[in-house]
C-alpha cells in the first residue's frame, strides 16, 4: 500500500462512537417492563414476592462510587495531564464503561419498575420494598452516569494537533 500523496488526505483510522441514546433507551424500556412484571409474576409462581435487600442497594451505590472514581482518575490522566493510557488499559476501561452504562440503565429501570409494581399494594411490606427498590435504582442510575463519564474520559484527540 502506498503512502497518500500531498493532495490526498491521510486515511482515517476507525472511530468509535459514544454509547447511543437509542441503546440506553432500549435498556430502560426493557428494564421497566421486566421490573414491573416481576412482582406479580414471581408472586404467582413462587407464592411470595422477590425480596429487595439493603445489601443489593448498597452494593450498587458502592459500584457507582468505584466507577465515579475511575472516571475521575481517567479524566485527570487523559484530559487534564494529557497523558496516554496503555492501549489495553484504555480498551478495558472503555468496554467496562459501555457495559456498565447499559447494565446500569437496565437495572435502574428494573428497580423503578419493581417499585411501581408495588404501588397500591395493601401488603405490610409494600413501603419497605418500594423504598429499597428506589435506593437500588438510584445506585444503578449512579453506575450508569459514572460509566458514561468514564466513557467520555477515555476519549482521545485522535492524534490531531491541539490548539
Amino acid at each position: 500500500m502506498s503512502d497518500p500523496g500531498p493532495d490526498e488526505p491521510p486515511q482515517r483510522r476507525g472511530t468509535l462512537r459514544p454509547t447511543s441514546a437509542r441503546a440506553l433507551t432500549a435498556c430502560i424500556v426493557i428494564g421497566l417492563a421486566l421490573g414491573w412484571g416481576m412482582h406479580p409474576l414471581v408472586s404467582r409462581i413462587a407464592g411470595r414476592s422477590p425480596l429487595v435487600s439493603w445489601t443489593q442497594a448498597l452494593a450498587l451505590v458502592l459500584v457507582a462510587g468505584i466507577m465515579a472514581f475511575l472516571a475521575w482518575h481517567t479524566w485527570q490522566t487523559v484530559q487534564v495531564r494529557g497523558e496516554r493510557l496503555e492501549v489495553q488499559q484504555a480498551v478495558n476501561r472503555l468496554v467496562l464503561a459501555r457495559a456498565c452504562a447499559l447494565a446500569g440503565s437496565l437495572v435502574a429501570a428494573g428497580y423503578v419498575g419493581y417499585a411501581v409494581g408495588w404501588l397500591g399494594d395493601g401488603s405490610q411490606y409494600a413501603d419497605r420494598w418500594i423504598l429499597r427498590a428506589l435506593v437500588a435504582a438510584a445506585g444503578a442510575c449512579g453506575v450508569a452516569l459514572a460509566s458514561l463519564a468514564l466513557e467520555r474520559a477515555c476519549r482521545a484527540d485522535g492524534d490531531e494537533p491541539r490548539p
